[in-house]
């Protein structure tokens, strides 16, 4: 049974900095498309970064960020651990959210990743993160 499970929320004050992980069971994470998305009170769900799949050799994934996140946040995959992360650097007072990980479950190793919603069908339970002085 795919499951994803995020941890690393918390409370950080504005330019300070939080690692979500996102570990997957069930599955390989690091050959399919994965994401992170985000969904503020009163907001939309949002995506925020993808990473396509590996290739199991020399391919590891390429990034793709919105651009209100690019330059602070970095995504990247553990293959040993099965995990999916999100380093976010330098918050600002925009970012809080619930913060979710998705899979499409599509092994696409070199063909890029978008953040359409309705692409993604497995998801995390969301880990919540703040951002206040």
């Amino acid at each position: 049974q795919v499951q994803l499970v995020e941890s690393g929320g918390g409370s950080v004050q504005p330019g300070g900095s939080l690692r979500l992980s996102c570990k997957g069971f069930g599955f390989t994470l690091p050959y399919y498309r994965v994401a992170w998305f985000r969904q503020a009170p009163g907001k939309e769900r949002e995506g925020v970064a993808c990473i396509d799949g590996s290739n199991g050799r020399s391919y590891h994934g390429t990034p793709y960020y919105i651009d209100s996140v690019k330059g602070r946040f970095t995504i990247s995959k553990d293959d040993a651990n099965n995990t999916l992360y999100l380093q976010m650097d330098f918050l600002k007072p925009e970012d809080p959210a619930i913060y979710y990980c998705a899979t499409d479950l599509v092994l696409n190793a070199g063909y890029g990743c978008r953040l359409e919603l309705r692409k993604y069908d497995r998801w995390g339970q969301g880990t919540q993160v703040t951002v206040s002085s």
